[in-house]
């Protein structure tokens, strides 16, 4: 009945968007299931175990070798599964395979503590995904890899049985009893495997050798030289085994420590055998980090924008280089440790100067040449190629032949723009190649180089696979690596967990030797804005509606498939596709950019859907576009009648919406909901009343700080809690509401700073309202009215920052006026506030604990520190939940679509209840947005205000 009740679906949009994930693999599922309970995962998988019917277990989708597509039943365990619960002081803590590694860490951050692997997909990849593909990272070798820091698991076997391996049960029966019990044969077989390995001295020592690397290839039979217990050996050979042997529910992880000082620099080399030759002195001085990149890879840095002089003055013949970090917990240790380095490099043949930096700044740049290189080749490739990352592991000594050799083999095969870069100092290392597998060329010759790096590892004593898990890429060799003894003990292995061969057939181990060469994805050019995707899935945890329809990565896929599927006729297909289309990729995006500050190539899918809504004829384009000559008007209209609403019964409002939304369509008439505040005040009122205000007129430059465009959304939507005219003062006693615009003016006031304003301000917007909605007609009608208005002001106005007071408004008259020489400079009102009003008030009052949010906008203006900064000024405690994302409001979006919203607020709105339970109320809470505000407030039932808002309460003398 479990298996029967989880959620499923066999939609086609979903099929085609879920067959997608990082790899260059590319299966459709015939049906996805969301399972919402342990319970119903197991009934699922005893299903499978009794059908035949095949399952493959996927979350976060970021895995590169092929191990989460399938054509067969796929379950998605990323939706329900996230929960996070800090142990002992973040000295352990017990995970979800949902959660993502930035956000366990972020809960871990407060305790100076984080996970063990330190992948480079940590802001995507899952807790379910670093179990199963044994994930390490840059920095923590196999010592602080998943195998050496998981204590404990909750495990699902095949037959559905579930054990707790740190429990006890209610009959004093410790799990490896309970697992005797569950699955005897399982119990049995493990223990005599255990002998057998052990009792064969070829064995162990091929598996010592192969272990003391990283390596992710086949199962971890390191496990049977490690542990006794039958429940211990199977712990170990889950992790790292792609979810062919079964599925954790849980796990319990043992933390590192943060080292809170760090210090970084590069080392240039003449030559790439010089930066080898110079390992092994640097991995016995202990750094953290070192990452090699060869001279393909410095060429391809040299073009990034924030290059260092260390590489943008080379002329580059075969030179490398080797990014190195010192980890330290105080500032003797970072001293000794930096000394040690500065000392070894002295010695070295370095072709460019060496220093050390501890600046962030200058931190972020040295990184940005290391992980900048996956992005620039990537947006570099031609259309209609895939990207193909790929990792293996030598001894450190063979690493200079290893990489030399691989130069040569892709020079040969014609790969010229493959670049080599990795993890030095574990002789780990990647490399990026593009191919075609939409010719038979490209396939032949993916199949020939394969086949010649293969041989090359194997013949240096390394392995396959370090990171990135065996997948389908590499099963068709595991026996080439192991041998015929250890691959028939993994086998037996798979025989033991998987009797009916029901848990990612294919995976891991197959019977095909042509396997690696199958359901290879082929990438279609479809539109400019999205080609260049990689599939990498780095923006779907950003994504608000992620849990609702489609994410970033899957409105792009699904236009891929769109593609492919009028291409070769399937007109049933593409229909269906079509039909849903509409709703999950364009009705329900809310083109709030945050993808685009995730995503390794810089795509913000919300181009695309904003050119889709352009493109699409819908009732209200022609009185959105009218609307932009008359927007005073329409402002007052709406205020007006929200005004109206306000006074009238709420079920009476929202059946005429509705009815309306009936008629014209959900996504043009916004639907009315108890909550939504009366209308605001018309701009010009409130600012006449104001006496740091100068209108246009011949005033000099030294009168005015900032040219102030206040956002029209204070027009339509009033103040939180007001109950009509707020007037131009900041509220009245001790809390009245004020609104952003004129509690920027009574700040400005305060301190002592004048604003220049044009005279029409009433009818100037950002033009984020047409823009979002593409309507291009009344989008470049407002960019020409602002911007002859900002010319009107003439001299007076010469050089001052555009200021505005809602933060999308501020992006978008960011964005409306322009980049490069000549461009004014567009700051939020709460940047100004913190760097020019906050060190000219004096805060008189407290303000308690005080929950703050973020905004997207506030993330793409770079001003979210600055409103943590206001709110921490004048807050006992202001805390930014860990969960935070966009709200989704989206201007009208929240009215339009309110579901939108609340799925993109319910993580916020959950942490936010933990945050009071662990530390109290919340006294205020607090955002730089207004509509952001309105949705914060209906999804948590607290009243969000803008952060200026309290700055000017807390600042009354």
């Amino acid at each position: 009945m479990d298996a029967v009740l989880a959620p499923r679906t066999q939609r086609p949009i979903d099929l085609v968007a879920m067959a997608h994930d990082a790899s260059h693999y590319l299966l459709r599922p015939h049906t996805v299931v969301r399972p919402e309970t342990v319970a119903q995962v197991a009934a699922l998988m005893a299903d499978a175990s009794r059908t035949g019917r095949a399952l493959t277990f996927r979350s976060g989708g970021t895995s590169l070798s092929g191990q989460g597509v399938t054509d067969q039943l796929l379950v998605d365990t990323r939706r329900a599964f996230t929960g996070i619960e800090v142990l002992d002081d973040g000295a352990r803590v017990r995970v979800q395979p949902g959660a993502t590694v930035r956000q366990v860490n972020a809960r871990l951050a407060r305790f100076g503590r984080r996970l063990g692997p330190d992948p480079a997909s940590e802001i995507a990849c899952t807790i379910g995904g670093v179990i199963a593909n044994n994930s390490s990272g840059m920095a923590c070798g196999i010592e602080q890899n998943t195998y050496r820091t998981l204590e404990s698991m909750t495990l699902v076997l095949a037959s559905g049985a579930t054990i707790d391996s740190a429990s006890t049960d209610s009959e004093g029966r410790d799990a490896d009893e309970q697992l005797r019990l569950a699955a005897p044969e399982l119990w049995a077989g493990l223990a005599a495997l255990r002998e057998r390995v052990r009792g064969d001295a070829e064995s162990v020592a091929s598996i010592r050798r192969l272990f003391a690397m990283k390596n992710t290839m086949g199962y971890g039979l390191n496990a049977f030289l490690d542990h006794e217990r039958p429940i211990d050996l199977l712990v170990r050979l889950l992790i790292g085994s792609e979810g062919t042997l079964g599925w954790v529910a849980e796990a319990v992880f043992h933390t590192v420590p943060v080292a809170p000082l760090v210090t970084t620099g590069l080392l240039v080399l003449p030559k790439l055998s010089d930066a080898t030759a110079a390992l092994p002195a640097l991995v016995e001085a202990g750094l953290a980090t070192i990452e090699l990149m060869d001279a393909t890879s410095l060429r391809v840095a040299q073009t990034l924008s924030d290059a260092p002089a260390a590489i943008t003055g080379l002329t580059i013949d075969r030179h490398a280089a080797l990014l190195v970090e010192v980890h330290a917990a105080t500032e003797a240790e970072l001293a000794d440790g930096a000394a040690r380095l500065e000392a070894l490099a002295a010695g070295l043949p370095l072709a460019a100067p060496f220093a050390l930096t501890r600046e962030p700044a200058a931190r972020a740049a040295l990184w940005h040449v290391r992980k900048g290189l996956y992005p620039a080749v990537a947006e570099a490739r031609p259309s209609g190629t895939t990207a193909l990352l790929e990792d293996i592991a030598v001894p450190v000594p063979n690493l200079l032949p290893t990489c030399e050799a691989l130069e040569a083999l892709f020079a040969r095969h014609g790969y010229e723009s493959a670049v080599i870069f990795g993890h030095a100092k574990d002789g780990n290392i990647h490399f990026l190649l593009t191919e075609r597998f939409d010719t038979p060329q490209g396939v032949a010759r993916y199949a020939a180089v394969t086949e010649e790096i293969v041989a090359l590892v194997l013949e240096q004593g390394g392995t396959l696979k370090a990171e990135h898990g065996t997948g389908r890429i590499m099963a068709p060799f595991v026996e080439r690596q192991y041998g015929a003894e250890l691959t028939a003990v993994m086998r037996e292995v798979k025989r033991l967990c998987d009797p009916a061969g029901v848990l990612s057939p294919g995976v891991v181990l197959t019977d095909d030797e042509q396997a690696h060469l199958k359901h290879l994805k082929t990438t279609p050019t479809v539109e400019a804005e999205v080609d260049r995707c990689v599939e990498c899935g780095y923006c779907e945890p950003t994504c608000p509606s992620r849990t609702l329809t489609l994410t970033p990565r899957q409105r792009i896929v699904v236009r891929r498939e769109l593609a492919a599927a009028d291409a070769r006729g399937d007109t049933v297909l593409a229909a269906a596709l079509r039909a849903d289309e509409t709703y999950d990729s364009v009705q329900t995006c809310a083109v709030d950019g945050m993808c685009g500050i995730a995503c390794p190539v810089s795509i913000n899918t919300g181009d695309l859907v904003r050119r889709l809504r352009a493109e699409t004829r819908t009732p209200g384009r022609g009185a959105w576009n009218a609307a932009a000559d008359r927007w005073d008007a329409t402002t007052r209209t709406a205020a007006a009648a929200l005004t109206v609403a306000d006074a009238l019964p709420t079920p009476l409002v929202r059946a005429a919406s509705s009815a309306a939304r009936a008629v014209l369509g959900t996504d043009v008439v916004p639907r009315y909901e108890a909550g939504l505040p009366r209308g605001g005040e018309r701009r010009s009122r409130t600012l006449q009343a104001s006496p740091a205000v100068r209108f246009a007129a011949p005033v000099g430059t030294a009168l005015a700080a900032a040219v102030y465009l206040p956002a029209c959304v204070g027009t339509m939507f009033g103040a939180e809690g007001a109950g009509g005219s707020s007037g131009g003062a900041a509220g009245g006693g001790s809390g009245g509401a004020a609104g952003a615009t004129a509690a920027f003016l009574a700040l400005c006031e305060r301190a002592g700073v004048t604003l220049l304003v044009p005279e029409a301000i009433d009818s100037l917007c950002c033009g984020t309202p047409w823009k979002s909605k593409g309507h291009r007609a009344g989008t470049d009608a407002m960019r020409d009215r602002v911007r002859a208005a900002l010319d009107g002001l003439g001299p007076a106005a010469a050089g001052l920052p555009i200021v505005s007071d809602a933060a999308s408004c501020t992006e978008g008259f960011a964005v409306q006026q322009g980049e490069g020489a000549g461009a004014p400079r567009v700051v939020d009102a709460v940047t100004f506030a913190a760097e020019v009003l906050l060190p000219r008030l004096t805060v008189a009052q407290r303000q308690g604990r005080v929950a703050v949010h973020p905004t997207c906008s506030t993330q793409q203006l770079g001003a979210t520190d600055a409103l943590v900064a206001i709110a921490r000024a004048v807050a006992d405690e202001a805390v930014v939940p860990e969960a935070w994302g966009c709200c989704a409001f989206a201007g009208d979006r929240g009215m339009l679509h309110p579901e939108l919203t609340a799925a993109a607020t319910a993580p916020e709105v959950a942490d936010l209840r933990r945050l009071e339970a662990e530390g109290g109320a919340f006294d205020h809470a607090v955002s730089a947005n207004r509509t952001c505000e309105l949705g914060m407030s209906r999804a948590t039932g607290m009243p969000y205000v803008h952060v200026l808002e309290l700055l000017e309460r807390a600042t009354r003398s």
